[in-house]
């Protein structure tokens, strides 16, 4: 895999992709963003290079919407063939198997491709899954996982309000009779994107070093 930008053809243009190869990878992982923030925002970025440096290629990309500087995400239908179509580019460049998952959305987006067919990954890591939205627990996003028979990683924090850790654990104890290999992480204080308050006393690019650490321990047992 070579390093740097590529174009990603999606229906009626094109996106833009971002590779890196990590030496002598063991399996790729195409990372979505979330519905905030686009594949160069610094979590996207560290966490491409925490697993590259750890021995697993990554490719990110940017939706249709956020190639075109709008905010707001395109209709869900739009996003899953984004995908779908990043998956079958990342397919023709991964290293060794090829895995899917994303930040918040992107992660549920691709829970979703996969769940309908779309796409085929050894495996998903999803980094926050955003089970509901906040403060809003009863408009669960969940429905259609058991319908995913590929193992999930799921890194959740336990002051996420898209779905704390401990409304997490259930799910993921429900899924592993689905999907052999499922596993949870839960980060101690962590938020939607794994921050946690200094009071912890943990410097938190240590927080990020385990939960690459944890992703490519479990791509490791996956595979």
């Amino acid at each position: 895999m070579e390093r740097g930008e590529f174009r990603i053809a999606i229906e009626g243009g094109d996106v833009t992709g971002i590779a890196y190869p990590a030496a002598k990878a063991h399996a790729t992982l195409l990372l979505a963003h979330g519905a905030g923030a686009g594949q160069r925002h610094a979590y996207m970025t560290g966490t491409a290079e925490r697993l590259s440096a750890r021995g697993v290629s990554v490719i990110t990309f940017d939706f249709a919407y956020t190639e075109r500087g709008n905010k707001l995400p395109d209709p869900t239908d739009a996003l899953e063939a984004c995908l779908s179509a990043a998956f079958d580019a990342a397919r023709a460049r991964a290293d060794g198997p090829l895995f899917v998952g994303g930040k918040s959305m992107g992660g549920r987006i691709a829970s979703q491709c996969a769940a309908k067919g779309a796409i085929d990954p050894k495996g998903l890591v999803f980094l926050g899954y955003p089970l509901h939205p906040p403060k809003k627990p009863e408009q669960r996003r969940d429905r259609h996982l058991p319908k995913v028979k590929a193992p999930m990683l799921f890194v959740q924090g336990s002051r996420d309000v898209f779905g704390t850790s401990e409304e997490i654990a259930p799910l993921v104890t429900a899924l592993t009779t689905t999907a052999p290999g499922t596993r949870f992480f839960a980060i101690d204080g962590g938020d939607h994107s794994h921050a946690v308050p200094k009071r912890a006393g943990v410097p938190q690019e240590k927080v990020y070093a385990i939960i690459a650490d944890v992703i490519v321990e479990w791509m490791r047992e996956v595979t």
